[in-house]
């Protein structure tokens, strides 16, 4: 039934489809809650991308790498059972419930690896192996959604490369055609003393095209830099609010 309602989550609204699955993996493990933690290996960090329930304000928060459930558990490649106790969140500098039960799931593709991970506050034995099988199939649906996603960034990314290309070539060109002129009307001014007024206003002309041309190759720059510029890191103990 799980895995039904998740087929029909991607097919219906694919945007929000890794919600829907750790939605799921709480409402069907009777987990407190559930996420996806994504390796981040330039920053030796863990991403929290989605999460349901209690540890929902934490989304897009951090972990460290070595020095983590989520670590063991992609070192290893095996599932792992886990709890977290106070002194562990008071290393990290965190205030949050205690892990009394907590399960973790290794995925991976192409380019991406990370977790998919279900806990309990509550009980020492919230989960057991029927949770053990669907947590793992929510992991491999989890990592073929990501590696899509993936691609499909590359791809827009790529697109967009090209179109600034394009028109960075389109303005090199436009801005190449006063910079002649301009070049041409300072040769014909000092070759001798008649026409310098006229070519001096031409000149001016010139030089105001010029600046046009590449102040619009400014604008697209800065365009360019704000799509892909990445969002200032966020830590675990700093909720989003």
């Amino acid at each position: 039934m799980a895995l039904r309602r998740l087929s029909r989550a991607f097919t219906l609204n694919p945007e929000s489809v890794l919600q829907d699955l750790v939605n799921i993996a709480v409402e069907f493990c009777g987990a407190d809650s559930a996420g996806i933690s994504l390796e981040e290996p330039e920053n030796r960090t863990f991403k929290w991308i989605v999460v349901a329930g209690s540890f929902a304000p934490y989304l897009g928060g951090r972990t460290p790498r070595n020095y983590s459930p989520c670590g063991t558990c992609l070192d290893s490649g095996r599932a792992q059972l886990y709890r977290v106790t106070k002194p562990y969140y008071d290393h990290l500098g965190v205030t949050a419930e205690p892990i009394i039960d907590g399960m973790l799931i290794p995925w991976s593709s192409e380019q991406l690896r990370g977790t998919l991970w279900s806990v309990s506050h509550s009980s020492e034995e919230a989960f057991c192996s029927e949770d053990y099988e669907l947590l793992g199939s929510l992991a491999d649906f989890a990592s073929l959604i990501l590696q899509h996603q993936h691609q499909e960034k590359l791809l827009r990314e790529a697109a967009c490369n090209r179109s600034v290309a394009d028109m960075a070539h389109k303005l090199a060109h436009r801005i190449n055609n006063p910079l002649q002129s301009l070049t041409n009307t300072i040769f014909l001014a000092r070759q001798g003393k008649e026409n310098i007024d006229e070519h001096l206003v031409q000149a001016e002309v010139e030089l105001k095209r010029l600046s046009h041309q590449v102040a619009l190759l400014l604008d697209v720059s800065k365009s360019f830099s704000s799509k892909t510029t990445d969002r200032p890191n966020e830590s675990f103990y700093e909720p989003v609010s």
